[in-house]
């Protein structure tokens, strides 16, 4: 019975539950030659649903049934030929063919099968020629220049492919690859590594064997070579057998011979080991260095925090903290220094932060905490001032990546005190040491009000006396942040006595001074994010167009400070930062117990305030901003994402920028701004997507699937805790985008937009009617949801025709036009939803506004087109009249 069902099944197409009847009876069945059929028919499901190791493995228990079982044996040649094993597929077809010789079926599989082997063996051998013939072209001294290029590009390519990975890898390619390798010749060490890095992708059987075969310190050692393009290379390759072991590979298996269960703990211990100690390695370069922390960035936290494994984390932590410190420790100046590029520490700083959020409980926050301040502790000692620098600058890196725990080492015995004491030093060292390390703990107020009572007079000492540039122009940083800390009585202004404008043209200059590394020019753009608070100030900071360019150029570095302090500058340019209003009442009662009341300055009125937005965006400011943007998580956090969008609100302002600022990516990069970050930084962002997508065309704008992206923060505006604006602009927005297509109105109706438009139309302020209305009348095209019974929309958009706005009137009657258009049972509902329906559909019919006119023709039109019985209603109405008095007045297309 089970069986008959499953051949139904199988003839209607059905062959899930084909397989699930077989399977039953092959349960059931006790019989061997039944057991034979139900195997074998259960193979051709499988073969239909194209499971071919399925297909073949059932096939095989039928054939050990009942060896000439020709249905079975077809049944496993097709299957292994799918599974690409030619050969074996072959033999099948064969003793069909013997079995039955004249059936011409199994004569032309044997062909083809035939043909295809021929061709596999065709291919196969030529592979192999070439793989060889290429070797030999790079691996001979005397090859042409032109040839070994090209051999080694070939190469490449054929590592790329699945084929040309398995022949290089079957024919002793590895070892060939080392040898090129070894002769440090950088063409062709580039191309062995970009080889084996092809043939690593996505099979993790070969990248084990290859990880093995190489030697994780051969890798490594590669990696810290002082070649950018190399050292790059190697890391992509070490990346490469780390995603396979973790487990990221595309890799396909077919059958379960080739399934082999991998443990792979052990070699990713291997490799963070041996990555760990090129950190603190001497004879690793700056680059192999920053390398190593970038794999140990990627790959060492986890991806998501929903999975609870995070022991990665806690190895590294317990191997290797200190050795990360001790990078982070490291002062440039110093002989000791190790080999290390601009980006280093604050990569380290950047990956201290991560591993410190990848923690689960306080224990394990203690443990880190207890390893660091151990460490530090161990390298203060006030007789060896070179090993308390090393102490203070760990200290300066932590404040760089994981803050709180930047604060509490702060608060160890003697840290602070031993900063103070550095700045008053005669060595210039120690001096920009502990100006720098003053400057990240004095963001903290606490801290602050302690360094401003012993560190501003020795910051101002330093600042007046020191020709270091580099330290002249921390002390000034570290002033300025001190005055925005301390308020008036140690303020910038006091120590400045006026002359802010001098000092950010000073900043101006350490900016566009390339001379200068780019260390320290980052402090000259921190300096200006305070400066720019004054009105003077920022005004000519947007007038210099050098100093623009050098700030969006730093700005594409890998630097928290820089991106944090560039959008604060920016913010101050752009006015773009939170005012309180001022309530007179209070200022005169300020001005009468004789208090300050600090007046708006001449510079920061509306018009100077679009000007320096103009000049911004002639600058290229999109651009810079849309690049900051793309920047990883730990450097973007979420106060410079606040900033960002703040200052792409201020240039969406005027109507005519938005079509340059789309252009320049400024669309694409407000999109993840309205997703993530603070709640005013979404909202901020959100705000001027609204502005965009109210004028813009969406397909220009947000091309792609991207539109279906800003959907949502367009709909999180609709809220009674927005601003009438915000509501305005986003629904003008949502208005664009329901007008495009039925699948934007669908995504606009499953983010729940429906109940908040409706809401917005029934508004006491005309303009968000009259938007809510117009977008409703877009929506409507999706008929079905709309006016579905049990709703009264449809009552409501009658009504809105009948209003005194025009506006709303267009857009009501426009929607009343399409629905009774779409549904011919509308027409009759329309009568009963309200008793003023036909007074309203005659001042519509009358309107001295073509427009609202040709509206209220069309709805009666489709009155009287529906059912019989409302024409007749109709006619017996004044409608008829004014239908003959319209009929008669002169044509108007």
């Amino acid at each position: 019975q089970l069986k008959e069902e499953g051949n139904k099944y199988f003839q209607a197409s059905d062959y899930e539950k084909a397989v699930q009847s077989y399977t039953q009876a092959i349960k059931l069945n006790k019989d061997k030659a039944l057991q034979a059929v139900l195997y074998r028919n259960r193979a051709a499901c499988f073969l239909k649903k194209e499971e071919y190791a399925k297909a073949a493995s059932d096939a095989s228990r039928a054939i050990d049934i009942n060896a000439s079982d020709i249905k079975a044996l077809y049944r496993r040649s097709q299957a292994l030929e799918k599974l690409g094993k030619l050969d074996q597929a072959f033999k099948d077809a064969q003793k069909c063919a013997t079995i039955e010789p004249r059936n011409k079926n199994f004569q032309e599989t044997l062909r083809r099968l035939g043909a295809n082997i021929q061709e596999k063996l065709r291919i196969q051998f030529s592979t192999d020629s070439r793989v060889q013939k290429m070797f030999e072209i790079l691996l001979d001294e005397n090859s042409e220049k032109e040839k070994r290029e090209k051999a080694a590009n070939n190469l490449i390519v054929l590592g790329r492919e699945e084929a040309g990975a398995e022949r290089i890898f079957q024919n002793n390619g590895v070892s060939l690859l080392l040898q090129l390798i070894e002769t440090k010749n950088a063409e062709l060490v580039l191309a062995a590594v970009r080889t084996l890095s092809g043939m690593c992708t996505g099979h993790k059987a070969r990248a084990t064997a290859i990880l093995h075969y190489l030697g994780i310190d051969n890798i490594c050692m590669w990696m810290s070579i002082d070649n950018e393009e190399i050292s790059l290379a190697v890391c992509n390759l070490l990346q490469a057998i780390t995603d396979c072991l973790l487990g990221q590979g595309k890799e396909e298996h077919h059958g379960k011979e080739e399934a082999v269960v991998l443990d792979t703990k052990k070699d990713l211990r291997m490799i963070t080991m041996r990555l760990l100690d090129m950190l603190v390695s001497k004879k690793v370069s700056g680059q192999g260095r920053d390398r190593a922390l970038n794999l140990l960035n990627k790959n060492i936290p986890r991806k998501d925090l929903k999975d609870h494994d995070n022991s990665r984390t806690i190895f590294v932590i317990d191997n290797g903290l200190k050795k990360i410190l001790k990078v982070v420790g490291q002062i440039p100046e110093m002989p000791d220094c190790l080999p290390l590029t601009e980006n280093t520490q604050l990569t380290a700083s950047v990956l201290l932060n991560k591993l410190y959020d990848d923690l689960r409980c306080d224990p394990e926050r203690d443990n880190y905490r207890v390893i660091c301040e151990e460490y530090i502790k161990s390298k203060i000692d006030p007789q060896d001032m070179d090993k308390t620098l090393h102490a203070i600058q760990m200290v300066s890196g932590v404040l760089q990546g994981p803050f709180d725990l930047g604060n509490k080492l702060l608060g160890m015995k003697g840290v602070m005190e031993m900063m103070v004491a550095l700045c008053g030093s005669e060595r210039e060292i120690d001096q920009l040491v502990a100006v720098e390390a003053l400057i990240h703990a004095s963001t903290k107020l606490s801290r602050a009000t302690f360094i401003i009572s012993n560190g501003v007079t020795l910051l101002k000492e330093i600042y007046k006396k020191t020709k270091n540039e580099k330290i002249k122009i921390r002390a000034l940083v570290g002033l300025c942040k001190l005055g925005s800390a301390g308020g008036t009585d140690y303020g910038l202004r006091q120590f400045a006595e006026g002359s802010t404008e001098k000092l950010a043209k000073q900043c101006r200059k350490w900016l566009c001074n390339t001379s200068i590394d780019a260390r320290t020019r980052k402090w000259a753009v921190e300096g200006l994010a305070y400066l720019t608070l004054d009105a003077d100030v920022k005004d000519d900071f947007v007038e210099d167009e050098p100093a623009l360019q050098a700030m969006f150029e730093l700005a594409k570095t890998s630097d928290k400070t820089i991106l944090y302090s560039v959008a604060s500058a920016l913010v101050n340019c752009t006015n773009s930062y939170d005012t309180k209003e001022l309530v007179p009442e209070l200022v005169q009662l300020a001005k009468f117990s004789k208090q300050h009341v600090p007046e708006e300055h001449p510079k920061d009125k509306k018009d100077f305030v679009v000007k320096r937005v103009k000049r911004l965006l002639k600058a290229g400011v999109v651009s810079a901003l849309a690049c900051m943007v793309k920047a990883d998580s730990a450097i973007l956090t979420d106060q410079s994402k606040e900033l960002i969008a703040r200052v792409f609100l201020a240039l969406c302002e005027d109507p005519k920028d938005r079509g340059t600022i789309v252009a320049q990516g400024g669309g694409k990069a407000l999109i993840p701004l309205a997703m993530e970050g603070t709640e005013v930084g979404k909202i901020k962002a959100s705000h001027a997507l609204a502005k965009i997508a109210a004028i813009s065309n969406p397909d220009i704008a947000f091309p792609g699937e991207r539109v279906y992206e800003v959907v949502r923060p367009l709909v999180s505006l609709l809220n009674t805790e927005r601003d009438g604006l915000q509501n305005y602009e986003a629904l003008l927005g949502l208005t664009n985008f329901s007008g495009r297509s039925d699948k934007l109105r669908m995504k606009i109706v499953k983010e729940r937009a429906l109940p908040d438009i409706e809401n917005y139309m029934f508004e006491n302020h005309d303009q968000l009617r009259q938007a809510a209305t117009e977008c409703m009348c877009n929506l409507v095209v999706n008929k079905e949801r709309l006016v579905a019974d049990g709703n009264d929309r449809l009552k409501l958009v009658v009504l809105l025709c009948g209003e005194d706005d025009e506006k709303v009137q267009v857009a009501a009657a426009g929607a009343l036009a399409m629905l009774t258009a779409a549904q011919k049972k509308l027409c009759s509902k329309m009568t009963e939803v309200t008793t003023q329906w036909l007074e309203i559909l005659q001042r519509l019919c009358l309107h001295d506004n073509m427009e609202v006119q040709h509206r209220g023709l069309v709805i009666a039109f489709n009155l009287l087109s529906a059912e019989k019985e409302l024409a007749k209603k109709l006619v017996e109405t004044e409608l008829l009249e004014i239908l003959t008095y319209i009929g008669k007045q002169e044509d108007d297309p």
